[in-house]
């Protein structure tokens, strides 16, 4: 018997568990949640490196329905991992889990209305669920590497490397000397904390990264919750951080010039041993991800002596560490690749539709979540200048919606219409970085008008979502005859 279920969830990360309650709480759809790992969390299950934070406050990164209580303002991954672990518990989304479930392949039927999803599963066996909607919740990075690019003689380095994404539990790097090569989110994070332990900690970077200190707690909120519900604080303070985060990036792309240097002058005053070229990016903010540091963490590592940033490239490795191609050499007993993430789409599912094999990359962006001529299916992703949960949220309340449109008219399932006119071909994400720029032949693809157009504006979308319309540039079909689906199997997870 194929065990079916009205919506079918892939990931049990943030996006998951977040699009399993507003299900729940908008819908009487049943659901189930397919998970490749064996523990929920996603994101901040896989990273495991020294330091792993938010890259953003945790009162926009948390649920809007799940008050962030903790007195931390940027969290470490391990109170993110539990709060996920809480928040699915206390709900009963963890009893919806299936783990260790690798999904390889989506085929949709239009003749029955029916996507048939096949998973592979630890010891080598497949599993398949069939679902009316199909829902991935998995983000766009790979789990299953990173990426590296095509260092010169690597072979020859006698130390340990190491990428972020897969930290080795027993690396010891107490009194050795760390070579850190990338100037992103995750090089940011872990310089400071390796430097505690380590002799010296080094970030070589070839292009510096714009960086803003924010305080690691949050005294006005920790304050009011003595006095006022948790619901209602965590309301205000989201919101706050909300409107501070959205604005200052308008701010920034309104006014590069002032912007740039408000943020290298903050930037040279906390970090004076530091070179200026080693300080200055060659592009205006946020062309790329602003990255952000709880408590000027890196500064005080700097100005400490105990770490130092280096502005070069790498001519070759070395047997003792990096060669540059200013003659300087870095020893290393350890060097961490913190090169970046590579993405993916879909989830590297094979999606057919209707025997028709799907190319991401041909495919328009609906509403920032589904895509021109796919049927039923939903992909969540969040913003590139805000809390990933600030868009998300908003992704979830449409599915749910957009389930309840379908039972109140008779629809079997609805589509994007692939015929429509998208205006102006734009990227999906809007960022210069280089693990962005790698993808943009992989990714789908934004239009130049709404609703195709993926913007980075919280309040603009958030004003959409509210009075959206369910019928803008859709294909709908109604029920005709469709087989009655067989009630869902228990699975053992």
């Amino acid at each position: 018997m194929t065990d079916h279920v009205d919506v079918l969830i892939v990931g049990a990360g943030l996006s998951g568990i977040g699009a399993a309650y507003r299900l729940q709480e908008r819908t009487r759809k049943t659901y189930a949640i397919l998970e490749q790992r064996e523990s929920i969390g996603g994101t901040w299950d896989l990273f495991r490196y020294p330091g792993v934070r938010s890259d953003s406050d945790m009162y926009t990164l948390s649920f809007p329905f799940e008050p962030w209580t903790n007195p931390k303002a940027i969290a470490d991954g391990g109170d993110i991992r539990q709060y996920l672990i809480d928040t699915a518990t206390k709900h009963g989304i963890a009893d919806k889990i299936r783990y260790g479930r690798r999904v390889t392949s989506a085929s949709w039927s239009s003749d029955d209305a029916t996507w048939t999803v096949t998973s592979t599963l630890a010891d080598g066996s497949t599993e398949v669920v069939t679902a009316n909607f199909l829902y991935l919740c998995s983000g766009y990075y790979s789990y299953d590497e990173g990426y590296l690019p095509d260092f010169p003689n690597l072979d020859a380095f006698a130390g340990e490397v190491v990428h972020p994404q897969f930290w080795p539990e027993d690396l010891d790097y107490r009194g050795k000397q760390v070579v850190i090569i990338g100037s992103g989110a995750t090089a940011i994070t872990l310089l400071p904390s390796m430097a505690r332990d380590a002799a010296k900690v080094t970030m070589l970077q070839r292009t510096p990264t714009y960086v803003l200190s924010q305080p690691g707690t949050d005294p006005l909120a920790n304050l009011a919750r003595r006095a006022l519900p948790n619901d209602l604080v965590h309301r205000i303070t989201r919101l706050r951080y909300a409107v501070m985060t959205v604005g200052f990036y308008q701010f920034c792309r309104a006014f590069p010039r002032l912007s740039r240097k408000i943020l290298l002058g903050l930037t040279a005053k906390s970090m004076p041993r530091v070179d200026r070229e080693s300080l200055t990016p060659p592009y205006k903010p946020w062309d790329q991800r602003l990255c952000v540091v709880p408590g000027g963490d890196l500064y005080k590592a700097v100005r400490a002596g105990r770490a130092d940033i280096v502005t070069d490239h790498i001519e070759q490795f070395t047997e003792t560490g990096i060669a540059l191609t200013s003659g300087r050499h870095l020893d290393a007993d350890i060097v961490v690749t913190a090169t970046g993430l590579k993405l993916v789409a879909l989830g590297q599912i094979e999606v057919t539709v209707d025997g028709r094999t799907i190319d991401p990359h041909e495919l328009y962006t609906y509403k920032g979540q589904m895509f021109s001529g796919v049927p039923n299916l939903a992909w969540c992703v969040g913003y590139t200048n805000a809390s990933w949960t600030l868009r998300a949220d908003l992704t979830w309340k449409y599915v749910a919606d957009y389930l309840n449109h379908l039972d109140a008219n008779g629809y079997a399932y609805g589509m994007p219409d692939p015929q429509a006119d998208v205006g102006d071909d734009t990227r999906l994400l809007d960022l210069s970085s280089g693990y962005i720029a790698r993808a943009d032949e992989l990714l789908p693809r934004s239009g130049g008008r709404t609703p195709w157009k993926v913007r980075q504006n919280w309040f603009l979308d958030s004003w959409d979502a509210r009075r959206t319309d369910l019928d803008e540039d859709m294909v709908w079909v109604r029920t005709v005859d469709l087989p009655a689906a067989e009630p869902a199997a228990e699975v053992a997870s």
